[in-house]
């Protein structure tokens, strides 16, 4: 049985850069993050889902602006995590941005893709770092502890789809 990792949404109307950002988030996370990828924020829109765990969202956009298309995607799902990014670096933009509920706002140009990376990454260990600072867990622990319930669920699925 195959185990679904995060969906990952890229939005932005620069096609070369969308695919670019696809490629190297695939290589950095291989099968740990399904991502789509789409050039306006009204195609996003159609997909978001209660299972959209990540959108990295360019600010300005044709259409709806990554404002809107932000406050859209809190109102179906208040759990997906925004990663905002934008060639502005007006921290005012990036305050509002905040506000209606954005993770981060990354500005582009060097390094952007690695703080990208570095925040998609916080994202995906997010249960392995709650294990280990609230419980006081060692990591090996709370990665054995998530595998072994994830081999649970698994196993209690297989078995229920089997009858």
């Amino acid at each position: 049985m195959k185990t679904q990792g995060l969906n990952l949404f890229i939005v932005d109307d620069n096609k070369v850069m969308v695919k670019t950002m696809e490629q190297y988030l695939q290589n950095r996370f291989g099968r740990d993050v399904i991502i789509s990828t789409f050039n306006d924020g009204e195609s996003c829109l159609a997909k978001v889902d209660k299972n959209t765990n990540i959108v990295i969202l360019d600010y300005f956009m044709e259409g709806k602006n990554g404002l809107e298309v932000l406050k859209s995607i809190k109102a179906i799902n208040p759990e997906t995590e925004v990663i905002m990014l934008s060639s502005n670096e007006n921290m005012a933009l990036a305050v509002e941005t905040f506000r209606a509920g954005a993770t981060d706002y990354v500005v582009k140009g060097h390094n952007s893709w690695e703080k990208i990376s570095k925040l998609v990454n916080h994202i995906v260990t997010a249960p392995i770092r709650l294990l280990v600072d609230e419980f006081g867990v060692s990591k090996f622990m709370a990665i054995f502890l998530l595998t072994f319930v994830l081999m649970g669920v698994v196993v209690a699925c297989a078995l229920h789809f089997m009858k």
